[in-house]
């Protein structure tokens, strides 16, 4: 993974989270992740099809309080959200098409 496409190792607090506006997807997972690096090509090409939808890659871990807030427990976990709220979650997408659904979920 290239630095911009790195998991941020710092992460939002749950009520910036809770407080952003419009559609986002938090993507969690670390930059050593085999199943992380393996989903990274249809997140991409799911993504690519949605210009303008925020996305946020945040490192996950034990003792990381967001992951820990929405229950991520495998890698990776997108979650969409609508002004902060959650609609839809897709855990270790094996295709763009799974990463759609989540996508279509924000309409």
């Amino acid at each position: 993974m290239t630095a911009e496409n790195s998991y941020a190792k710092t992460a939002p607090t749950r009520a910036e989270v809770e407080a952003l506006t419009g559609a986002t997807v938090l993507e969690f997972g670390t930059d050593w992740c085999g199943y992380c690096q393996g989903a990274q090509p249809a997140i991409a090409e799911a993504l690519a099809r949605a210009p303008g939808l925020r996305h946020i890659k945040i490192e996950d871990g034990p003792g990381r309080p967001l992951g820990r807030s929405f229950k991520v427990k495998l890698w990776p976990t997108l979650i969409f959200l609508r002004d902060g709220v959650e609609v839809a979650r897709v855990v270790r997408p094996m295709d763009a098409g799974a990463v759609d659904e989540g996508v279509a979920a924000l309409r």
